[in-house]
This record gives C-alpha cells, sequence and structure tokens, in this order.
C-alpha cells in the first residue's frame, strides 16, 4: 500500500517515533493533519483519511475509535514531544541562561518548519477537542510554556513572570506563522531569519 498518497511524507514527522519508518498508525496520524490543515478537522470524514493512506476508510477503525480519537493523539503526541524536546534542549545547552535560550529557539524554529499542518492543526482545532482530551494538551502546553518562561526570567532578572510568560507567547507567535510564510524562502534562509527575529523579540 502506498504510504502517503498525494501527501509529502517527509513533513510533519513530528507524530512519528522513526521519521524514516513510520508506522501505519502514524502514517494515518499523518494524513489527518495535512487534511485537517487544509479543510479544517470538521470538514474532513474517516474515508477521506483512509483515501489517502489507501485504505478503506473502516479501516481507520482497527487504529482509531474515531475522527475526534485521532485529532486528539495528534495533539496530544505534539505537546508531549515539544515539552520533552524543549526540556531536553535546555539541560544540554549547560548553565548560560542565553544558550538555553538558544537552543529553545533553534527546537521550536525547527519543528514549525518541518511540522506546518501540525501547528495548524494545534492553533485551529484545539477547541474541537473533548473537555477531558482539550485540558491535557493545555496542560502539556503550559509546562512547556514555563520551561521558557523560567529561561527568560533568569535573561530578565526582576521582571515579573507575567511579563516573561507574555514574551515567550509572542515568540511563539511569531515562529509559528510560518504555516503561512514557509516556501517563500529556503528552509536554512527562513530558519535563520526565523531565529533572529525570535532572539530579539525575546532579548529586546
Amino acid at each position: 500500500m502506498p504510504d502517503m498518497t498525494g501527501m509529502r511524507a517527509e513533513r510533519d514527522a513530528a507524530l512519528h517515533e522513526d521519521a524514516d519508518r513510520p508506522s501505519r498508525r502514524e502514517q494515518i496520524l499523518q494524513a489527518a493533519a495535512q487534511l485537517f490543515a487544509e479543510r479544517g478537522s470538521r470538514a474532513v470524514g474517516v474515508d477521506d483519511v483512509g483515501a489517502a493512506v489507501g485504505v478503506t476508510g473502516p479501516a481507520i477503525y482497527r487504529h482509531f475509535a474515531s475522527k475526534d480519537a485521532m485529532l486528539a493523539e495528534m495533539l496530544l503526541r505534539i505537546s508531549e514531544r515539544l515539552l520533552a524536546g524543549g526540556t531536553e534542549r535546555v539541560a544540554a545547552a549547560g548553565d548560560d541562561p542565553a544558550a538555553q535560550l538558544r537552543a529553545l529557539i533553534d527546537f521550536q524554529v525547527a519543528f514549525a518548519l518541518d511540522n506546518p499542518a501540525l501547528i495548524t492543526v494545534q492553533d485551529r482545532d484545539l477547541g474541537s477537542l473533548t473537555a477531558d482530551d482539550a485540558a491535557q494538551v493545555r496542560r502539556l502546553q503550559r509546562r512547556y510554556v514555563e520551561v521558557w518562561v523560567a529561561v527568560l526570567a533568569r535573561l530578565h532578572p526582576g521582571a515579573e513572570a507575567a511579563a516573561c510568560r507574555a514574551r515567550a507567547h509572542a515568540v511563539f507567535g511569531l515562529i509559528n506563522s510560518t504555516p503561512h510564510s514557509a516556501g517563500r524562502l529556503g528552509r536554512p534562509a527562513m530558519a535563520t531569519l526565523l531565529a533572529e527575529m525570535a532572539w530579539a523579540a525575546a532579548v529586546g
């Protein structure tokens, strides 16, 4: 069976444990992410997702109980990956808060450029989750924000936590604009531009 009919299999691989060998379940999630980003989750049917991975719609139910279950797992996975990745980058950067911030920015820029569909879905379809799933995603997202806040607080001694939190969200907004702007520059140039702008916003 084809892996991703009509899809760019190299993109939005944050849903995969092994990006080179995604499981069928992960292929389904990747296809769903692309379709949800293009049309909105409510406009996509299970049959549409099945067609994108070369299976019949009912075969999807061997992996997911519903389309809403796909969306929930998608957003939970990327929230977990962001939290784990951000925490790891800070630890690997040592004790210098400037180095930690550079590492966080590079991590978020790479994630946004490599996963444009997921960025779009997270921004637009979080409200479509059940209350319990949405609460879980938001808890993970808050923890990721606090990784940034802790670093920003060290770079801005005396700043209130609320100001550092607002600064972090502003940086996310800048970086996560990439679904609208990516492709206008080559990836290396776009990554450099975003990193420079994010650094200026975070420390200015």
